[in-house]
């Protein structure tokens, strides 16, 4: 339950501190006191997000706080998987500064608001006037059948396993997607592909054909060039082997007499030989220089095979081209295996709708059951609240469609009166049955929830008299197992209070404020009189205050 509340620099609050006891605690006070503006502060540790910078003194942060004593509800584990210390009595903190930019922790540990709001909807639940209109929402209205039928579990396997579903639809729409993609385009796919697995490409064959393709249409110049140099080194009348060969027998003469003489005859042999070794490879080099018409044609006709292959593919070299044949087998092969991918995914997605519709079935039979409960408990609860002739129907189809939360379409159907039809909420109820029928709902919810506090904001929209006694029965009764936070404007409601705050506004320093106080019994007795017949109640109306207090 909420221990305490502490704000801090909030709207029209300075600083205010709330200690809440357990059972039925009512808070009232004056239309524009402040009673909307602590409820605003207590949703900002709930997790709601900061709409704009409101605060009491511009210059400084705002904090809020709560203490909630969580002993005795199983929070432990939500408490752990979130990573958090779990103690019996949770701090939610958060703090907004005066940029607008906030923090929040939860017993001192920085959370996101995501956690904060995890966190903050197990502990407690804020019911307004305006969530009336939640009866309208069939998410609501299976909420409270899954609810009562106690199914939450197999609920969210079920929406666990719809997600991968939807997921897996996906992916086969995006292969089968593909698929046609690559169908369109395999045929000229293949066609590339085999051009150039025919062209048998091999890696540094480009530059070994360009200088094949130079040799060969130059042959006749090469011939004549080398036949010359052949002539000048060993085979004219003044060759200059033959020359040399000279030159070194002229030295052999007096090569003894000179060291000198002797060293250069040497080197003069080695150049001899070098010459020889030169006019020999330049003879074989001239006997395989050959004209070749046809060589030269194929090889000129394999260069033009590789450049056009490689203009069509805009690269500049062979390796570029085999990147591209390799690639172009990839996505053939993966184009071969979208079929059966395709087939596995089909089948794996008809076994997950099978399994989600004998699931949404076991979830609708489950609901059935729930329904005729629901029915039975708010119509009697409505009984009490005055309205002995209300009825309510839980009009349950089911579809063969699976949808969000199984195959249900839903609906809550209700008449006020005797021998009224049955119609949709939204349409027949008014805003005092709309009230008392929301009431008896979240009496029912409670019943079947570990949830610690539960506060009504103003529900008592539309009702008096001998109803909102009623009203404040329900309520007393339903804070025996829970903390209930109620705020009124009706005496009969706050007479049933086990705890009794006042809100209040003051001015002083020309500057107002919010403040609230818990009544003591004498006080209590004015605050209810004064709900009665306004400021300064007369005798009468203390005397009915006194008779409220005592039922």
């Amino acid at each position: 339950m909420l221990q305490k509340l502490s704000i801090r620099n909030y709207a029209l609050i300075d600083s205010l501190d709330i200690t809440f006891g357990n059972g039925l605690n009512i808070i009232t006070g004056e239309t524009g006191a402040g009673k909307s503006i602590i409820l605003g502060a207590l949703s900002l540790i709930l997790g709601q997000r900061v709409e704009s910078k409101y605060f009491y003194n511009q210059n400084k942060k705002c904090v809020i706080e709560g203490i909630f004593k969580v002993s005795g509800h199983e929070l432990k584990e939500l408490f752990e998987t979130e990573d958090l210390d779990f103690f019996d009595e949770n701090m939610l903190r958060r703090e907004i500064a005066i940029d607008g930019k906030s923090r929040a922790f939860i017993n001192d540990t920085p959370v996101n608001l995501n956690t904060l709001k995890y966190i903050g909807e197990r502990l407690i639940a804020i019911h307004s006037q305006h969530a009336t209109l939640e009866i309208n929402s069939s998410d609501f209205q299976l909420l409270v059948l899954d609810n009562v039928a106690g199914q939450q579990d197999v609920l969210t396997k079920y929406k666990s396993d719809l997600k991968q579903l939807k997921l897996n639809e996906q992916t086969l729409k995006d292969l089968e997607d593909r698929a046609l993609e690559a169908s369109n385009k395999q045929d000229y796919e293949q066609f590339l592909f085999d051009e150039l697995t025919a062209a048998n490409l091999v890696a540094d064959e480009q530059g070994e054909l360009e200088q094949e393709l130079q040799k060969l249409t130059h042959a006749e110049s090469i011939k004549i060039s080398l036949n010359n140099c052949i002539q000048l080194l060993d085979e004219s009348e003044h060759n200059i082997i033959g020359q040399l060969k000279e030159a070194a027998h002229t030295l052999k003469n007096v090569e003894q007499y000179d060291k000198e003489i002797e060293a250069l005859a040497v080197r003069l042999k080695s150049v001899n030989i070098d010459l020889k070794d030169i006019s020999f490879e330049l003879s074989k080099i001239e006997e395989n220089t050959l004209h070749n018409a046809e060589l030269l044609q194929a090889t000129q006709d394999r260069l033009n095979l590789i450049y056009t292959l490689q203009q069509k593919h805009k690269v500049s070299s062979i390796d570029g081209l085999i990147v591209i044949q390799q690639q172009l087998e990839a996505g053939l092969s993966e184009n071969a295996s979208y079929h059966e991918k395709i087939d596995v995914l089909k089948k794996t997605i008809a076994k997950q709708q099978s399994d989600l519709l004998e699931m949404a079935k076991k979830i609708s039979e489950n609901r059935k059951k729930a329904a005729v409960k629901v029915q039975e408990h708010i119509t009697g609860v409505l009984h009490n609240l005055g309205m002995p002739n209300a009825s309510l129907l839980v009009d349950l189809q089911e579809e063969a469609q699976l949808r969000k939360d199984g195959i249900n379409q839903i609906g809550f159907l209700f008449s006020a009166n005797l021998g009224q039809v049955p119609a949709p909420v939204q349409k027949i109820a008014s805003g005092g049955e709309l009230s008392r029928l929301m009431l008896a709902i979240k009496s029912l919810l409670a019943k079947n929830t570990s949830l610690a506090t539960l506060i009504f904001d103003e529900i008592d929209t539309g009702i008096s008299g001998e109803t909102a006694l009623k009203v404040g029965q329900v309520m007393e009764k339903l804070s025996e197992n829970m903390q209930i936070i109620s705020i009124t404007h009706l005496p009969q409601i706050a007479a049933k209070g086990k705890n009794h705050y006042f809100v209040y506004k003051s001015e002083q320093d020309q500057k107002t404020s919010t403040g609230i106080k818990k009544l003591n019994d004498n006080e209590r007795i004015l605050a209810i009189a004064e709900m009665l017949s306004g400021k300064n109640p007369n005798e009468f109306a203390l005397q009915n205050a006194k008779a409220l207090l005592a039922i």
